[in-house]
């Protein structure tokens, strides 16, 4: 019997194979294939076992942040220009269903017919989507977010062409004077990594406790506290949502409330604390454009049924500037800087610089003064 058989025995008798059992079979191999080959099985088994089988390579890929196998086997990353083939598929669409299952069972989840689809993180902290037909055409399509622990700061993002000197300035500016802000953009424009980079900035001596679904913001900075999400298990118990991590987050004495992303109920403690004294609070939101924040907000304190006149409100005095991000063909780019103002009983996002061209807008003394700047 092959090392791959035996696993799957072990499986069948519902056994969870691990490290010692890899490690077995290995062994059993090695007369069979020499101690190189042996070397070389282990590896390969643990990855198709206990890891991501074929797409091991791909995650290992310092640029690689997302990792999307469609139901035909074909494979496709995004490096950070946007999605591309990813130069290795799966056999067929039997295997990239096998690759789904068996990945929802190491996120201690469970992918079949009476239960279609699946969140859930993987070991290493890659978060794991996987779903089946007929709720998506073809076969089981499998989307895999690769975090990517490794900190940076502003000076790394302007390097790599993100925004000039000036922009930099402002930023670094927004959180030295504790302003509160929305870091907005569209999926995989960078939202994240600016937000992470950002938070850096922070003076050593404040405590940022952050609350996220799922664990994706890497700060450096010598006091950060992370809270996390936890799905519901397999008999639908447990599930620990953002709503409930942030009024915890509240009684851990941050200097700094962090959301990671702001998508549902929570919006309503997220606003409630900006509006308490929690300065320099921040998060990120889906957002179109910055002329989209007042009605995305107004949408999120629907679900947690905050009528609209109250979230205006709360928006206008909890959140100061917005920070737009865009990616095009020249790359992730901090796209504008806005502030929101009041007009009667609604909130506006006003622009105040455009971070391409350098042009100002109508709210750049706003933020003149919101930064200290003189320019």
């Amino acid at each position: 019997m092959s090392g791959a058989e035996l696993i799957a025995d072990r499986i069948r008798r519902g056994e969870s194979p691990d490290e010692q059992a890899v490690g077995r079979v290995a062994t059993l191999d090695a007369v069979r294939l020499g101690s190189q080959g042996a070397t070389a099985a282990r590896v390969a088994l643990a990855a198709e076992v206990l890891g991501l089988g074929p797409l091991e390579e791909l995650v290992a890929d310092d640029r690689v942040t997302d990792v999307l196998v469609n139901g035909d086997g074909s494979v496709w990353v995004d490096r950070g220009r946007g999605v591309e083939p990813a130069g290795l598929d799966l056999p067929d669409a039997a295997a990239a269903r096998r690759l789904g299952v068996r990945l929802a069972a190491l996120a201690g989840r469970r992918l079949d017919e009476s239960q279609p689809w699946v969140d859930g993180l993987l070991p290493g902290g890659v978060r794991l989507h996987a779903i089946l037909p007929p709720l998506v055409d073809g076969g089981v399509h499998v989307s895999l977010r690769v975090p990517r622990a490794r900190a940076t700061g502003l000076a790394s993002l302007a390097a790599t062409g993100m925004f000039d000197e000036a922009v930099g300035s402002l930023l670094r500016a927004l959180v030295r004077h504790r302003r509160s802000f929305v870091v907005t953009g569209g999926t995989g424009c960078g939202k994240t990594t600016l937000l992470a980079a950002m938070l850096a900035e922070a003076p050593a001596d404040e405590r940022l406790v952050v609350v996220e679904d799922v664990r994706e913001l890497a700060i450096a900075h010598p006091h950060v506290v992370l809270l996390q999400g936890r799905s519901a298990n397999v008999e639908g118990q447990g599930h620990v949502g953002l709503v409930d991590l942030v009024r915890q987050a509240l009684r851990m004495r941050p200097d700094r409330l962090v959301v990671g992303e702001v998508r549902g109920a929570e919006v309503r403690e997220m606003l409630a604390a900006l509006n308490t004294g929690h300065d320099g609070g921040c998060c990120t939101v889906h957002a179109n454009s910055p002329a989209d924040v007042p009605a995305r907000f107004d949408a999120l304190g629907a679900l947690a049924g905050m009528p609209h006149d109250v979230v205006q409100r709360q928006l206008a005095s909890a959140v100061q500037a917005v920070v737009h991000v865009e990616r095009g063909g020249q790359g992730r780019r901090v796209a504008s800087l806005s502030v929101l103002r009041r007009t009667g009983d609604e909130v506006v996002c006003e622009p105040a610089l455009d971070a391409v061209n350098g042009a100002k807008g109508p709210g750049w003394s706003v933020l003149q003064r919101l930064t200290g700047s003189s320019r």
